[in-house]
């Protein structure tokens, strides 16, 4: 996700985009998404949509494009800039949406709607770091992380005979009960087991 947009809202009746500060008691304290940051009452009568909760239709009934991800793309495409603004004609906001999204919803998504993500992108590229180098380094250090975890998962359970550890998938839960039967049975356990009943049939 480049861009964090958990504390970003958009008010109905107030233009542009703000960060949620904390409730108030007849509305919502918020701070606008600009230079001057400006602190102010949203009314409880105003519809507040947070931008991490807002999707774009596609072709598909059932599948949506987070506008996260959406700002991924544009990122990817354009960089911090988006070619269109909200004065753009169709054919360019059509187009641009299109190279974003190819099977969005040409009948659920209006031009309004992107012009809001067009106007939205540039407030918050501007005012928001982009975080993709920090996201790109995640899995590398979630690959060495899971390296060394897997001999310390095979440490564990000798010392500990009395049961898997809490944070041990249950396949390997099963198997660490059966450590200790086998050795006992390293020939051959299916054998083994037969030839104890026929001792005791005879007694």
């Amino acid at each position: 996700m480049p861009y964090e947009l958990q504390e970003l809202a958009a008010i109905s009746g107030m233009p542009g985009l703000y960060r949620l500060v904390r409730a108030a008691r007849h509305g919502v304290l918020v701070e606008s998404l600009d230079e001057k940051a400006t602190r102010t009452l949203a009314p409880a009568r105003n519809k507040v949509s947070l931008l991490s909760e807002i999707s774009i239709y596609t072709q598909d009934a059932d599948q949506t494009v987070p506008l996260t991800e959406v700002f991924e793309r544009i990122h990817r495409q354009h960089g911090g800039a988006v070619p269109v603004t909200a004065k753009s004609g169709e054919a360019e906001l059509t187009a641009f949406m299109a190279g974003i999204i190819p099977d969005y919803d040409r009948e659920r998504v209006y031009l309004s709607d992107i012009r809001k993500v067009a106007t939205w992108f540039g407030i918050v590229s501007q005012h928001r770091p982009y975080q993709a180098p920090a996201a790109a380094e995640t899995p590398d250090a979630a690959a060495s992380d899971a390296e060394p975890a897997a001999p310390k998962a095979r440490r564990k359970p000798a010392p500990a005979e009395a049961g898997p550890a809490a944070d041990e998938p249950l396949s390997t839960g099963g198997v660490i009960p059966a450590a200790d039967a086998a050795p006992a049975a390293e020939g051959n356990p299916e054998a083994a087991a037969p030839a104890r009943k026929s001792r005791k049939k005879p007694e």
